[in-house]
């Protein structure tokens, strides 16, 4: 078994990014971060994220908005940024409050600018193999574990379990997408799904991202599968200090025996998302550029 360590691919990929912005003169690119409210996960996830950006030479800026914020002055601060030359990507921090939409917000980022990739119109780029868009942070991020641990896709069969459209969807269009990594016979499984085990054990690759702590055991798998946990669960844990440790998808210990590849969690697929997020800006901002 051979641990994919997303904490040094993501390292890697951000170090081939603060190169190519060393090399920019003049202005660098400049992403904006939105966060509605001080929901925990995303003050941290956002702090996380500005001081990635920061490292490779990218501009961060934040804006906060009360949680009790309005549609309308949300939509006005994402127009504002949207007008504004200067600003490359917008990403706003999910979850939103309940009385906001969330694909209505997605959508009113200009598609150009949507380096989290969740517009509609660059989902459907997506579906139709059209490498102009861009792709949601955390399925890209998967696609390049996946290139860069040497993890063959053509012809095997991968099995995404999970239909978010943040995961599990994007992720299944690029592994049955014409080009590598890609090539896949893709299967999609959810709650619905009839005789879950029995698909999850022909499963050459198995992605999870069913949002359900140790979902996946070891009967659930066979014999040399590759493993990517996007799960990232907190479990009560008394030992800890802070009360809880993170799970993945993925009952690690009884899975990973049996496995050719796995991520762990955390350091698996989360250090990729960010790292895709700027990734995404860069490419943002060299279109501005061009444009």
């Amino acid at each position: 078994m051979k641990l994919i360590d997303g904490n040094a691919i993501a390292e890697s990929i951000i170090e081939e990014l603060t190169t190519q912005v060393s090399q920019i003169q003049g202005k660098k690119p400049v992403v904006a971060f939105i966060r509605v409210g001080d929901d925990p996960a995303s003050v941290s996830y956002v702090r996380k994220k500005e001081k990635t950006a920061q490292r490779i030479g990218i501009e961060s800026r934040l804006y906060l908005l009360p949680e009790d914020v309005s549609k309308e002055a949300l939509f006005a601060q994402i127009d504002s940024l949207n007008a504004d030359a200067d600003i490359n990507g917008i990403l706003i921090q999910a979850p939103l409050p309940k009385h906001i939409d969330e694909t209505e917000t997605f959508n009113r980022v200009l598609p150009s600018k949507d380096v989290d990739g969740f517009n509609t119109l660059n989902i459907g780029k997506l579906c139709q193999e059209d490498d102009s868009g861009f792709v949601a942070c955390t399925p890209a991020g998967i696609v390049e574990l996946i290139q860069r641990s040497d993890i063959e896709t053509e012809g095997k069969h991968v099995v995404v379990l999970g239909r978010s459209q943040i995961v599990g969807k994007p992720a299944a269009l690029l592994m049955m997408r014409k080009a590598l990594p890609g090539n896949a016979t893709v299967t999609v499984c959810h709650s619905r799904t009839q005789d879950l085990p029995g698909i999850t054990r022909q499963a050459d690759i198995l992605i999870a991202a069913i949002g359900r702590a140790n979902f996946v055991t070891g009967d659930m798998v066979k014999e040399g599968v590759a493993v990517i946990d996007v799960g990232i669960n907190r479990v009560e844990d008394s030992s800890k200090k802070r009360g809880y440790r993170l799970v993945g998808d993925v009952e690690f210990d009884a899975v990973a025996p049996k496995a050719s590849q796995i991520t762990p969690v955390p350091g698996g697929v989360g250090p990729m998302t960010v790292a895709m997020l700027m990734h995404n800006t860069l490419r943002a901002f060299k279109a501005a550029q061009a444009g």
